[in-house]
Parts: C-alpha cells; sequence; structure tokens
C-alpha cells in the first residue's frame, strides 16, 4: 500500500480537498505511477458540478503523467522507471475493443466514470481506511501515486517534457483525433471549428498539419480567435454575429465548409455549423450538452448531411499519441503552446483560471 497526496471530492458542486489517501496494492495486470502532472479537463469540472453522475467521494483526473514504480507480476512491455502518460481505459474484451475501436468500448462509461476497477473493486481508501472511488478514466490522476492498466498507459521518449503530455490522454487527442481519424480531414479541404479551448485548437493544430486550406475558427473571445490564427485558422468568425453562417460560406467560396467541429455543445452554435457547412457535410459534435438539448432534424436530414458524436478522437492512444508527439517534433503540431503550469496546491487558481479563459489548458504539477 502506498500513501498519496490527492484532491479528493466529496460531493457535488463541493470544494476538491487536499488529503492524505491510501492507494491500494497493484494486481498482477497493474502498474503504479509516481504522477508527475496532470492536464484540468472541463470533463473533471463536469463531474464536479453533476453535469456527468459520479460516486463520491472520489479522486478525478484523467490526463496524467509519470515514472513507473512498480509493475504488475503479469504485466509485460512496461518497466520500473519508463516514463508514461495516461489516457481513457477500455475493457479489451467487448466486440468493439476486438475490433480495434478502444474509445468505443461497449463497457466505457462504467470503466471510466463508475469510480471502481471493473469487478467493481475500489482502488482507494482514505486514512482510516474507508473507500475512496478512483478507476477515474482508468488512473485518478489527481493524486501524487496512480493505479493504471497497460491497455491505457502509453510510453513517452525521453525528449518530450512529462509536464506537457498528459493532456495528449484526452482532450488534445480528442480535438486532433476527431480531425485526423474521425472525419479524415486531408490536403486542400475546408473545415470550421466552433470554441477555440484545448480541443478546438488541436482540432485547428491537427487541421494545419492535415493540409487543410480553408481552416475556420468560432468563438465569442477575440483573444482566443487570435490565438487561433496563430496556430493555423485561416479565417476568424466573432460567434456573437447575427450573420456566423454566411461568413462561414463566405471564407469557402459560397459553398460551406466540408467539416464542421463543434466543441461548445450549445445548440445555437451547432445550428450555424451546420447552416455553414456544405451540401453533404460532416459535422462531429465533441461539447457536453445539456440533457433538454435538441436541433431541428432538417438542417441535417433535408441537407445530406452527416452529424456524428466523436469519442476520444477515435484514436488508439499507443499508436495515435506517439503520432502526434512526433508531428509536436517536426513543428507541425506545438500543443506545447497552448499550456499553462500550475504547482499542485494552486488547483483552485486552475480551474479559476480555466473558467474565466486566461488559461487554454492547465497542467498541475506535482
Amino acid at each position: 500500500m502506498t500513501t498519496a497526496n490527492a484532491a479528493v471530492l466529496t460531493g457535488q458542486d463541493a470544494d476538491f480537498e487536499f488529503k492524505e489517501i491510501e492507494v491500494r496494492d497493484i494486481r498482477a495486470d497493474e502498474i503504479l505511477v509516481k504522477i508527475t502532472a496532470t492536464g484540468l479537463c472541463h470533463t473533471d469540472l463536469a463531474v464536479q458540478h453533476g453535469q456527468i453522475p459520479s460516486p463520491f467521494p472520489i479522486v478525478l483526473g484523467h490526463e496524467g503523467a509519470g515514472i513507473v514504480e512498480q509493475v504488475g507480476s503479469g504485466v509485460t512491455g512496461f518497466e520500473v522507471g519508463d516514463r508514461v502518460a495516461a489516457s481513457f481505459t477500455s475493457c479489451g474484451h467487448c466486440l468493439n475493443c476486438e475490433q480495434g475501436k478502444p474509445a468505443y468500448c461497449l463497457n466505457f462509461m462504467p470503466l471510466n466514470f463508475g469510480g471502481a476497477r471493473e469487478d467493481g473493486s475500489v482502488t482507494l481508501g482514505d486514512a482510516d481506511g474507508n473507500d475512496v472511488h478512483g478507476s477515474f478514466f482508468g488512473q485518478s490522476s489527481f493524486a501524487t501515486y496512480a493505479i493504471i492498466s497497460p491497455r491505457n498507459a502509453v510510453k513517452v521518449p525521453d525528449d518530450v517534457p512529462l509536464e506537457i503530455v498528459g493532456p495528449l490522454g484526452c482532450g488534445i487527442q480528442t480535438g486532433a483525433g476527431t480531425v485526423l481519424n474521425s472525419l479524415g480531414v486531408r490536403a486542400g479541404e475546408s473545415i470550421v471549428v466552433s470554441g477555440t479551448g484545448a480541443v478546438g485548437l488541436s482540432a485547428i493544430m491537427a487541421a494545419k498539419a492535415a493540409g487543410a486550406t480553408t481552416i475556420i475558427a468560432v468563438d465569442v473571445l477575440e483573444e482566443r480567435l487570435q490565438f487561433a490564427a496563430k496556430l493555423g485558422a485561416t479565417h476568424t468568425i466573432n460567434g456573437k454575429a447575427d450573420d456566423v453562417a454566411d461568413q462561414i460560406k463566405a471564407a469557402t467560396g459560397g459553398l460551406g465548409a466540408k467539416y464542421g467541429l463543434d466543441t461548445t455543445g450549445v445548440p445555437a452554435v451547432i445550428q450555424n455549423l451546420i447552416a455553414g457547412t456544405q451540401f453533404g457535410a460532416q459535422i462531429a459534435v465533441l461539447g457536453a450538452t445539456r440533457p433538454d438539448s435538441t436541433l431541428p432534424l432538417n438542417l441535417v436530414s433535408a441537407a445530406g448531411k452527416s452529424l456524428v458524436g466523436a469519442i476520444e478522437g477515435d484514436a488508439v492512444p499507443q499508436t495515435f499519441i506517439p503520432r502526434l508527439l512526433d508531428l509536436y517534433r517536426a513543428g507541425d503540431f506545438p500543443f506545447d503552446q497552448l499550456i499553462t503550469t500550475y504547482p499542485f496546491s494552486d488547483m483552485e487558481k486552475a480551474i479559476a483560471d480555466t473558467a474565466s479563459g486566461v488559461s487554454v489548458k492547465a497542467v498541475l504539477v506535482m
């Protein structure tokens, strides 16, 4: 058993509380990772505020990176001292996993959000030995130690700082993967991205890396639009305008964009995106939506358009994260420019800066 410092969430809308917890012994098919840094994601905050159901108390965090400290007796491919990033987890034995689609694991929701291993056992405890839910996205990296499965661990080469790689496991992977994998954007094509947070900006960088020649960013924050232009957007549109769809069409010679990607989950924004895309367009919706959100179906059915929900960018982390790192080394995917680091103890400031837009992607350094 290992002792860790963790940010524990005791209930909906509660503040994160730093507590000493027990990380229970790893099993034969697990590894113990000393977490050095972890990204702060809107998904963590969605759990905090009840948008995503969760058991309590729980340790969240799902963009962790660190050093392997223990290796289970049945684990191959990892050794003590390996540098790793952690991504989402999957069961490995359902139909979708067997077909190489771990992001669509049929057990994705309980494994990543259920607060326990697949068999229902809990990996964490408080100082009195009471259960604390963990295994969030197969890691719970808001702690100085985490139990991780080899299925969601990715080795990180020595030439990449661990402080920046954690977000590749979720937010950055999701944005880039949706462009490169889910939509398959190719050279010379056009795409419009609504919302220029970490996911949207990652999508823009990926579109540029793919050779898209028209990349349109939509947001209500002018400073974010300027940042999007720096990272590859060829056109920027303020989402407060009354003619967003018309501006998208104007930027594409009147046709509309071939692809659309929404990170906001706001129906009015998505409607503008659909209206601004061309006949037969493909549109990926990534943002968390309210349960009562609706869209007029004629925007899709009458225009031959495909509206899809993409999960984790259709990525297989063990192959896709190295691909992103190759693009990073080549100067084609400067995701490090999205990151602002904070001491783990300054978590509340990181949350406030994320909410206000001061930080695109906050990373907590242990």
